[in-house]
């Protein structure tokens, strides 16, 4: 096993060891995964990810990767991909990236091997993300530097974001911006509320794109920000929940097995390019013979 010796200096006092192994090693995520294994050795001994180096230290570096994890059987179609960015249009029913309480293969264990970038070995390239039951178009990164230029991108809000949703009644007006800050619910800690102690800005932009009588309407949604369950809060705090969402609606409604909300639109500047990337996914069938229900 080949072993790299690598000498901090004095102006990389108070640097978190995996930032500082990231120019070296190619990448912040494969740093991680290195000291993770343990072939990573500050003066002698096994430091965490997060350890803050003092300067003057000795690291040992023993390169050869962690056998690679095999990808999970998960059904999904990628809509895009270069040697930067990889966009999938996720099927409803998949996790994002794995955490407390998730059980069964997720989108990341999908895309082993294929995304990275970012400070979390355990959701490398994830720079967003969609709720479970929410189908449609997610983009991942798939090298460090990708990764730190579609950040930056959503923090400046440049990366246009599109879901079709159908919610219960028809809103009063054509078209609207809900301006209402969100956080975590002040009784139902697992849900997010505009009712909450914690307020975070949110704001979420809606157009009426057709009305089923006066039970439903199809709204194409746009978010200028992106908290957790904001299109679904949002719409739930001016009346009109998307339609099946059993946490902020009516399970059930509509013949419909979950939420009527789709990631239908992505766009942004590539990341290395700046060249215009914009990719729309049809409503997959689960929600169109909901569509096909309410009316021809």
């Amino acid at each position: 096993m080949p072993t790299r010796r690598l000498d901090v200096g004095a102006e990389a006092a108070g640097e978190r060891l995996d930032a500082f192994l990231a120019g070296p090693l190619g990448s912040r995520s494969r740093a991680q995964r290195l000291i993770e294994a343990g072939a990573v050795r500050v003066d002698g001994g096994v430091r965490p990810k997060n350890h803050r180096l003092g300067g003057g230290e000795r690291l040992e570096v023993d390169e050869t990767d962690p056998a690679p994890v095999e990808p999970a059987p998960v059904d999904l179609k990628v809509a895009y991909e270069d040697d930067a960015v990889l966009v999938v249009d996720k099927p409803a029913g998949v996790v994002v990236h794995g955490g407390a309480g998730i059980t069964g293969p997720t989108l990341v264990d999908a895309l082993s091997g294929r995304i990275a970038g970012g400070p979390d070995p355990q959701r490398p390239g994830v720079v967003h993300r969609l709720d479970r039951d929410t189908s449609g178009l997610l983009v991942m990164a798939r090298t460090e530097e990708a990764y730190e230029a579609l950040g930056r991108a959503m923090a400046r809000r440049a990366v246009e974001r599109e879901y079709l949703a159908l919610v219960e009644g028809i809103p009063p007006a054509r078209a609207g911006l809900i301006d209402a800050p969100i956080g975590r619910d002040r009784r139902t800690r697992t849900q997010m509320s505009t009712d909450t102690d914690a307020p975070r800005e949110a704001r979420t932009r809606f157009a009426v794109q057709r009305t089923f009588g006066k039970v439903a309407a199809l709204l194409r949604v746009t978010l200028e920000t992106g908290r957790t369950h904001q299109v679904r809060v949002h719409l739930q705090a001016i009346g009109h929940p998307v339609a099946g969402d059993p946490e902020y609606g009516t399970a059930g409604r509509f013949g419909l097995g979950r939420q009527f909300l789709h990631a239908h639109r992505l766009a942004f500047a590539h990341p290395l390019t700046a060249e215009r990337v914009e990719l729309t996914s049809p409503l997959p069938d689960d929600l169109l013979r909901a569509l096909r229900g309410l009316g021809p």
